[in-house]
């Protein structure tokens, strides 16, 4: 019989949570708060006589986050991943200990980037990864179709995949080439600071190669 006194596990779990979020959240703050003093300061020295210099000098001043000193608790990297292409399937979890695959042998033609409501082929998402691309699967089971649709919002435009991809390890993991974080859910603010970090990496084998032009996979949604 459970110990009443001793907190249950899913409490521990939202208490871990809890304070992960205050923490991140803190970091996101400061990153809006710089980047809102650097606007105010261009704007105040500028007038509308020069309104394209000043256009300039306010998308020059704000501060950009360098990608290299953003700190994402959980991070998981997998070192230097050899990009070989390869036909048929490749074993993720056995050969590179992923789930799901963050880099490594891949199929020879991308996953186009976009939204699917249905799971995608791991070689080919792979591939798109490569590119710069970041993958954030969810488990559909563990999140309601509210969650999913706020997890759409906050996937990137261009140089994402988003895919339901059942029986991972928690409830929300997104990956780029050779890094990944498990996240408690679509509210975990680990979610934009890994976007921040590796959207568009130059760490990516072939950054900037094309994330369109190629395979739409089942259920693509946009």
């Amino acid at each position: 019989m459970p110990d009443p006194s001793q907190p249950t596990v899913k409490q521990q779990r939202d208490a871990r949570r809890a304070v992960k979020v205050v923490a991140m959240q803190k970091q996101l703050a400061a990153q809006k708060r710089n980047r809102r003093i650097g606007l105010t300061a261009a704007i105040t020295g500028g007038a509308l006589v020069i309104g394209l210099i000043v256009t300039f000098v306010v998308v020059s001043a704000t501060p950009k986050p360098d990608p290299s000193a953003i700190d994402i608790p959980g991070l998981t990297t997998f070192g230097t991943l050899t990009p070989t292409h390869v036909d048929g399937a490749v074993d993720y979890q056995a050969d590179y200990g992923m789930n799901p695959p963050a880099g490594g042998n891949h199929n020879a033609v991308w996953l186009n980037c976009g939204v699917y409501d249905q799971p995608q082929q791991n070689e080919n998402a792979v591939h798109s990864l490569e590119h710069g691309a970041v993958w954030i699967t969810y488990d559909p089971s563990a999140l309601t179709p509210a969650e999913i649709d706020t997890l759409r919002g906050e996937v990137p435009g261009t140089y994402s995949i988003l895919s339901p991809y059942p029986a991972l390890p928690a409830p929300v993991v997104i990956s780029a080439w050779s890094a990944q974080v498990q996240l408690d859910g679509v509210d975990d603010p680990r979610l934009q600071l890994f976007i921040q970090k590796f959207w568009k990496s130059a760490t990516a084998p072939e950054p900037g190669a094309a994330c369109t032009g190629a395979l739409d996979g089942p259920g693509k949604v946009s």
